[in-house]
């Protein structure tokens, strides 16, 4: 009998979808894994887009900042085009600009500047005090303790396997009314190995660091993305790559929000090694406005 073909991981599945089809010069297309979801994942996005950049750009040039900007929901059922514009080709930086286009219109764009590997300055910031990953409660441990009684919203988020583990430091949020500081610390991890090419690492991370962070804006009005009364949806995103990390172990990813107003979210997080190394940091501003049918 024929061993039927082994299921791939959801890691497996990810660098799958971040292995852009070139259709011609500039022009690269991209799938969506489908997963139920209404709209595309803001992170893949960000990830397929920093593919295509990278891959107009010569091999020693690698990103150190993003700036990006969505504009319409991405449809999951058809494929996304990436046309990528060559800004500038210097002889230490290289700026591109990407635009995703799906049914004829932009749904996302962004500009992405590449550099050559230099020595400088070198300081960072100190990473928190927290906890580490394996004293806090895994996944598995929290499907089994909480999801039973957890509100469907919720259910649905942590019970699909996903390529990115998160462990957040407190679940009081998912769980509680209570209004909180605005801040979060959130342990994430690769669920599966990840290539050794920088370009998968650096659209990876691009990829996870679109994840929670708009948590942390809702926290100080005791309520959360999974709240069915609340439109939540991210606005621009902001990324520095401070320094390459293999993406083995764990990660902290430590973030806040400085402001809300304007039914406007603003967040900032800061991505660590488990030894404290500061690899990213990160700025987001997300829609957070009641429906008008609430």
């Amino acid at each position: 009998m024929p061993r039927e073909p082994a299921k791939s991981t959801a890691m497996e599945q990810l660098i799958a979808t971040l292995d852009l089809e070139p259709i011609e010069v500039n022009l690269f297309r991209g799938n969506s894994p489908q997963v139920g979801w209404q709209r595309v994942f803001g992170g893949q996005v960000i990830g397929q887009a920093l593919i295509a950049a990278q891959r107009t750009v010569e091999a020693d040039r690698f990103v150190h900042s993003l700036h990006a900007y969505f504009m319409r929901p991405g449809d999951p059922s058809v494929p996304i085009v990436y046309q990528v514009e060559r800004l500038r080709d210097g002889s230490g930086f290289n700026t591109r600009r990407v635009l995703a286009i799906q049914h004829g219109k932009g749904i996302f764009a962004m500009s992405v500047s590449f550099q050559i590997e230099e020595e400088g300055f070198d300081h960072q910031i100190s990473m928190p005090d927290v906890p580490p990953p394996e004293t806090l409660l895994g996944e598995k441990e929290i499907k089994e303790r909480y999801l039973a009684h957890a509100p469907e919203p919720i259910r649905r988020y942590w019970e699909r396997e996903r390529p990115i583990e998160i462990r957040p430091v407190s679940l009081t949020h998912y769980f509680s009314n209570t209004k909180l500081d605005p801040r979060q610390d959130v342990w994430v991890r690769a669920t599966g190995p990840v290539p050794e090419d920088r370009t998968y690492q650096a659209a990876i991370l691009a990829y996870l660091s679109d994840m929670t962070l708009l948590d942390a804006a809702l926290f100080a009005h005791g309520t959360s993305i999974f709240d069915q009364s609340l439109q939540v949806a991210s606005l621009d995103h902001a990324m520095w790559f401070h320094r390459p990390c293999k993406l083995d172990d764990w990660l902290l990813y430590t973030q806040d929000s400085p402001s809300a107003s304007g039914a406007r979210g603003m967040t900032r997080g800061s991505l660590f090694t488990r030894s404290g190394v500061l690899i990213a940091s990160v700025a987001q501003e997300g829609l957070i406005r009641k429906k008008a049918n609430a």
